[in-house]
């Protein structure tokens, strides 16, 4: 097998990993072109998965600094760019839910990659000291205080796929009929709205909004204000998580996830910043 073959073999596998630990479609095929330049030289590799994991993990560790330098300047919450996920559930193993990976930016750098590493893709923490080039004792601890901290933050429930789509569907179906009243029945009492416009396209504001008295009569009064036109609506799978996608005409106008409790919406994460919508992938 050539270095090409090599790549494309584990290309999917890095592109995943990388993805979890930036939140980034954009920033992750940066550092995979990156992985790609210090490969493709290389002609006595016992292990080409070891090397390229090795290689894309540290590369995407020094990626973090310029994202978390964008943060600083964004304008409104940040949230990830959304990513279109396979509908084989033995392809979806390794999504991680919009709402998780907003916990995981609150992370550090190497908190985070040594998460993903472990949690989401099974690595042992001795395989993991390696890649990061830690000890495995410090491994530990970063490990620990990781998975504590988003056990802690984390959605408290996981609802089943069907009940999330169904709700989803009725949320849409408020909004897109202008149903102040349905809308409220849909939201739950304390939840929360987290709008990422970027300065970039509309938003609900700088700041994620806290309860459902505030939250229905802004949505509804923006629908209202400003109608998209060509309005369509797609269910899709959004890192993993039944969720809908807002077009206008061809183009992506917004991605809508939702966190679910039984039959209500406890958060709304809503994505409008056309750069993070432009390499969604609206066909399926």
């Amino acid at each position: 097998m050539n270095a090409t073959d090599d790549f494309l073999e584990h290309r999917e596998l890095l592109f995943s990993i990388v993805y979890n630990v930036l939140g980034s479609v954009a920033d992750t095929e940066d550092v995979l072109q990156e992985t790609w330049l210090a490969w493709s030289g290389r002609t006595e590799v016992q292990n080409p998965r070891a090397y390229l994991v090795r290689v894309a993990v540290n590369a995407a560790l020094t990626r973090r600094t310029s994202i978390n330098r964008r943060k600083e300047e964004y304008i409104g919450p940040w949230l990830p760019e959304p990513l279109v996920t396979p509908i084989d559930p033995v392809e979806r193993s390794e999504a991680v839910s919009l709402a998780v990976l907003v916990v995981l930016e609150t992370l550090t750098p190497l908190e985070r990659a040594v998460f993903v590493l472990n949690e989401v893709f099974g690595y042992q923490l001795s395989e993991i000291a390696e890649i990061v080039g830690r000890t495995p004792a410090a491994v530990r601890q970063l490990a620990h205080r990781a998975r504590e901290h988003v056990q802690a933050r984390r959605p408290r429930f996981a609802p089943d796929p069907q009940v999330r789509l169904e709700v989803t569907q009725r949320f849409v179906d408020a909004i897109v009929g202008g149903d102040l009243n349905a809308l409220m029945e849909v939201l739950a009492p304390d939840v929360t709205l987290w709008a990422a416009g970027g300065g970039k396209a509309r938003a609900a504001g700088l700041h994620p909004i806290l309860g459902r008295d505030r939250i229905a009569p802004l949505i509804i009064g923006d629908r209202v204000r400003r109608p998209v036109p060509s309005l369509d609506v797609r269910f899709r799978l959004i890192n993993g998580d039944p969720s809908a996608l807002l077009l206008s005409g061809d183009t992506p106008f917004a991605v809508i996830v939702l966190d679910v409790d039984g039959d209500q919406v406890t958060g709304i994460y809503a994505i409008t910043n056309p750069d993070k919508l432009a390499r969604l992938e609206v066909a399926q």
